[in-house]
């Protein structure tokens, strides 16, 4: 069985092939059009931008495959919830149905989210049934329980989420939107002295994060080197990320953690929360997908749309 998967997020336009069949999923993606110095792009802009790279990432998987594609699954929201809807996400919808119709084949919808997690764990070993999920990106810090089809969520971020942070930040040191990979790479050049505070909800499942922008601001204000400013970026994320995944863990009674989104793509905040958490002996395991399949992407989708196929 083959399925194609669809994700037009605030970020990046995506579809991927997954096959039932060994192999890699296969896919095409292309990060919007955000101008130099812009902290992104408004919705009529990203919908705009993602008609126009739709069929430029789908032409060339569809030209490649040589299987009949069974289903096509595409992401409709942001998360779960009645209440979750970004425009952006339509551009994705309207297409797929309009290819599982001209294919004759069953369309399925699945969240953003969801995709996420399913992508990342894809490959990494992951066996149990039930595990936290921490999803970190431009639009979410949020903690979840997984088990089996069901989705809890259990802590957020109460204001900025991660991928906020990294990219007001990286912006204004003058970087690319993303700021992702720019801000890690003038990281691993600086030095973090754990100068920014973490901030908790007395729960310990919700964190905020705005405190900390202005702390990293003021110090971008006063002249402090910009690798420094960019370490102290990722030394606060990664205080923040191990103390909600320790909470959510004792929460669900369970120390399985996946951390998904394109936040946790990056290599240094990977290999600060490995380090910190066998120095503080938490008993967690931490999982992390494959880099590719961390930032915003479709074979997550692809994947549901295949699982939801094998249940019809």
């Amino acid at each position: 069985m083959l399925a194609l998967g669809l994700d037009t997020s605030c970020y990046t336009t995506s579809a991927a092939l997954c096959s039932t069949a060994d192999g890699l999923p296969r896919q095409e993606r292309r990060l919007l059009p955000v101008p130099k110095g812009e902290r992104g792009l408004r919705q009529s802009e990203a919908v705009f931008a993602h008609v126009r790279q739709l069929p430029k990432v789908l032409l060339p998987l569809l030209a490649e495959n040589k299987e009949k594609i069974d289903c096509v699954c595409v992401s409709d929201r942001p998360r779960d919830g009645e209440d979750s809807y970004m425009p952006v996400f339509q551009v994705g919808v309207s297409q797929g149905k309009a290819l599982a119709a001209a294919l004759n084949v069953p369309f399925f919808t699945t969240t953003h989210q969801r995709g996420h997690i399913a992508a990342a764990k894809y490959g990494t070993g992951l066996t149990a049934d039930r595990f936290v999920a921490l999803h970190l990106s431009g639009g979410t810090t949020d903690t979840l329980f997984i088990g089996g089809d069901r989705l809890q969520p259990l802590g957020t971020s109460c204001d900025l989420h991660a991928g906020q942070l990294v990219d007001r930040i990286g912006v204004k040191l003058g970087l690319p939107f993303p700021a992702g990979p720019y801000l890690e790479e003038l990281a691993v050049h600086g030095e973090n002295k754990n100068r920014v505070p973490v901030s908790f909800e007395a729960d310990g499942l919700r964190c905020h994060l705005s405190g900390a922008e202005t702390q990293l601001l003021r110090m971008i204000d006063v002249g402090e080197a910009q690798e420094n400013v960019a370490a102290e970026v990722y030394g606060v994320l990664c205080r923040t990320v191990l103390r909600l995944v320790q909470a959510a863990a004792e929460a669900s009674d369970t120390n399985d953690v996946l951390i998904a989104g394109g936040v946790a793509s990056s290599r240094l905040l990977r290999d600060m929360l490995l380090e910190r958490n066998e120095k503080r002996r938490t008993g967690l395991r931490l999982f992390f997908g494959r880099p590719e399949f961390s930032g915003d992407n479709a074979v997550g989708v692809a994947l549901i749309g295949l699982e939801r196929l094998s249940k019809e």
